[in-house]
């Protein structure tokens, strides 16, 4: 017979009605929220409260429950094991043998279960939701002792669906004591979220110990993908007032950026202090705002040793969040020309886009003076430090690299051009705004100067912005933006990539100074593999293939922006899949024109290179 009390995973404070029998009766049939909804929550699962997790320690028994004083959350176990009738289904490493800069607090304890182990998240506002599960085998050892021989297995269904499926900690992370984090999506229909955790009869049964073969979870986090209003009545009136006019027909974050900056800019200050920065506090989210002190303490007070860039917007550092997780973070510099525009551009942005291809923002931080962006850490920097940067700094990049390279910028800058929900121009590609992982997977960075384009418009006029010898020349020029410019871009990138130096080298002989004219000097020579980097001269890589992608590059880099290939297309190229046919005859402004003094406008590369006109030289994250 079933124990009632036992299988009802909601205390009375969440179900008053003895006839639901199980959590699953219970939410399908009498589930309700009071007016309180929540947009966010993350439990120590088997720890101490520790900011900003809620604790879960109460002991657990055989098929039992327990749910949290606030109503946030639910967790329940079933099974049984025998000789451990007393066991609280709660793991410890009494050992200390994580790694330095692991947070012990968060995975030094862990919640277990014999055979089921759920958590529930309840009250939740509808919508879509990010799903972090934190892992760290802390039973079974590393080594070659008894307690290394066991095996954990089991699966993760996330709302009833299979997610995971013989998930061995020890194995993902590469050994015990190593933090293994994975990320799921997930909708959220009738206000709350299942997580099960479930041993499938695979693993070890008794071995290191008896009754913790089953499942086992460190941490949860859970965060919304989407907005939401957390204004209260008195403040609607002022919101409605800002949120007006573009806010309205895009429904986009992004426009409320601009708008907040319309807003800051009429009054004409530039002071942070916190009570001046009302507009910058409205973009704030529970899941995306971080506090200066988690910061600080993630970077040790910006120690000058963590730095690992300098731009146009400020210094970066890297830093490790209380969970182990590793950050970059740019710190604004109090007087840095971009300001609050390109900060709130930056963030509206890029919170509206996410692709494999372009760097993930954690979240930000506005207090007193400090303006932050905390975004993903990127182990090997910039593809401009990797490529041409200090010798200590560089990284071999063989020729399968850099190809992967190139294909990885060009699907981040088609589905920002095409596929997004918006169409964004980036602005500013350049090799300093590509950033590498530890795989070497390319992910395009520094959204500051991002441009909204609507669907219906040929180009934009706009103030010239990017960086000189980048810029297309239409852009460089006149102001005439569109997405052909990011095409451009691109082109000189690639140039660089097969080359391995910058497009602009004055140490070379005269006619090798300018990428681009030397790029094409060799094409009219038929030497075009002569541009190839020396350090692949050794290498086996495809002579079909550098020349696809060489040319792939002149084909971008063309003088007449609708003679540019789409990014899509471009895609296609690369992968063979579309032949890259050349003009043999060279774009109008790579011409060998003296340069008129008199004259207002340039109109050859050369002298487009030689302005010293807006320039943006963000740091790499």
């Amino acid at each position: 017979m079933k124990n009632t009390k036992q299988m009802n995973l909601i205390e009375n404070s969440f179900s008053k009605n003895p006839t639901y029998e199980s959590v699953q009766d219970y939410l399908q049939r009498g589930f309700k929220c009071k007016d309180t909804l929540y947009t966010s929550l993350a439990i120590n699962c088997g720890g101490n409260p520790w900011s900003p997790y809620e604790g879960d320690t109460n002991p657990l028994g055989p098929s039992s429950y327990y749910s949290s004083s606030n109503g946030k959350w639910a967790v329940s176990n079933t099974g049984f094991s025998v000789d451990a009738e007393n066991h609280p289904y709660i793991v410890a490493d009494d050992k200390s043998q994580f790694a330095k800069g692991i947070n012990t607090e968060v995975y030094g304890t862990a919640r277990c279960a014999p055979s089921s182990l759920r958590y529930y998240a309840l009250c939740l506002h509808n919508g879509e939701y990010n799903v972090q599960l934190h892992f760290a085998e802390i039973v079974i050892s590393n080594g070659m002792t008894f307690a290394s021989l066991g095996r954990r297995i089991f699966d993760v269904y996330i709302q009833g669906t299979r997610r995971l499926k013989d998930f061995n900690i020890k194995d993902v992370a590469g050994g015990s004591y190593k933090v293994v984090i994975k990320n799921f999506t997930v909708n959220v229909t009738e206000n709350y979220l299942e997580i099960h955790f479930f041993w499938a009869g695979k693993g070890t049964y008794e071995v290191p110990v008896k009754g913790t073969y089953g499942p086992l979870v460190s941490a949860i986090v859970i965060s919304p993908n989407f907005k939401t209003n957390r204004t209260n009545k008195s403040n609607k009136g002022k919101i409605i007032g800002i949120v007006s006019g573009a806010v309205i027909a895009l429904g986009l974050a992004v426009c409320l950026a601009f708008i907040l900056f319309r807003k800051r800019n009429k009054t004409k200050s530039r002071s942070f202090e916190a009570k001046d920065n009302t507009e910058l506090t409205d973009i704030d989210t529970i899941s995306n705002m971080f506090s200066l002190e988690v910061i600080k303490k993630a970077t040790d007070d910006f120690n000058p040793e963590n730095k690992i860039g300098e731009g146009g917007f400020g210094a970066v550092f890297k830093g490790i969040l209380p969970d182990g997780k590793m950050i970059a973070v740019k710190q604004m510099f109090p007087k840095s020309r971009q300001g609050n525009r390109e900060f709130l551009n930056e963030v509206g942005t890029i919170s509206a886009v996410q692709h494999p291809n372009l760097v993930e923002l954690y979240g930000w931080c506005i207090e007193g003076k400090q303006l932050l962006l905390v975004y993903e850490y990127m182990e090997n920097n910039s593809l401009a430090r990797s490529l041409f940067g200090p010798e200590e700094f560089r990284v071999k990049l063989e020729w399968p690299e850099r190809y992967n390279i190139c294909l990885g910028v060009a699907r981040g800058l088609a589905y920002l051009h095409e596929e997004s929900r918006l169409r964004i121009i980036h602005r500013d590609i350049k090799a300093t705004n590509i950033l590498l992982d530890q795989h070497l997977n390319p992910k395009i960075s520094d959204f500051g100067l991002a441009k909204l384009f609507d669907k219906e418009k040929t180009h934009v006029s706009t103030r010239v912005a990017g960086t000189i010898g980048y810029m297309a020349p239409e852009y460089a020029l006149k102001g005439q933006l569109t997405e052909k410019a990011d095409v451009y871009s691109f082109g000189v990138v690639v140039l660089e990539v097969v080359s391995g130096r910058t497009h602009t080298e004055k140490t070379l002989d005269e006619e090798m100074v300018y990428l681009l004219e030397w790029t094409w000097h060799l094409y009219e020579k038929k030497r075009l593999l002569d541009l190839v980097d020396v350090n692949l001269k050794c290498s086996n890589y495809s002579v079909e293939e550098v020349s696809r992608v060489i040319n792939v590059g002149l084909l971008c880099t063309h003088g007449t922006p609708m003679l540019r290939p789409s990014m899509s297309t471009v895609i296609g190229r690369l992968e063979g899949k579309i032949e890259a046919h050349v003009s043999h005859s060279r774009p109008p402004y790579l011409g060998k024109q003296q340069v008129d003094m008199d004259r207002e406008e340039p109109s050859s590369y050369t002298e487009i290179l030689s302005l010293e006109g807006p320039s943006n030289t963000s740091s790499s994250t």
